[in-house]
């Protein structure tokens, strides 16, 4: 029996997309990368904080996906912050391309793992949030870890 943790492995996540959007449908896609760029993944990571899914020409590419140079690299490294081609069917790009054409989503990369060795890049429509839907989730948390702490102080 293989162990599930050793082939799925987090390499970045998209913490703040919680925060600032209402996320729905999460996908699973492939992402085109050079030598250097997935050395460079699989050593220092990546970052997603200010990235978005693009369609352009009926085709997903990732922008604002920052990843550091490879230390090892030559003259042959990769340019940082360019824009990398994501991997999806064609029925999923064009599913995807009506919602945010014509209900007003936007695409969100939530996570960047590994799978067996390959990098995949977990998407999800997303709707803005307002300041007052914000306010109202930090409630809701609040609420909840209260009522952990006090569910742990009588269990001791």
């Amino acid at each position: 029996m293989v162990n599930n943790e050793k082939q799925n492995r987090l390499i970045s996540s998209n913490k703040q997309a919680k925060h600032d959007y209402f996320l729905s449908s999460f996908i699973e896609c492939g992402i085109v990368l050079t030598g250097t760029e997935i050395k460079s993944l699989r050593k220092n990571g990546c970052s997603l904080k200010d990235s978005y899914v693009k369609i352009l020409h009926h085709e997903a590419f990732i922008l604002g996906m920052h990843i550091a140079k490879y230390e090892q690299g030559t003259i042959y490294n990769h340019d940082e912050n360019r824009s990398r081609k994501l991997l999806l069917h064609k029925n999923e790009i064009l599913k995807l391309e009506n919602k945010v054409m014509k209900e007003g989503y936007t695409l969100i990369a939530t996570k960047v793992y590994l799978v067996k060795g390959r990098c995949k890049v977990e998407i999800a429509l997303a709707k803005g949030k307002k300041l007052y839907d914000k306010r109202e989730d930090e409630k809701k948390r609040s609420i909840e870890k209260n009522l952990r702490e006090i569910k742990n102080e009588r269990n001791y």
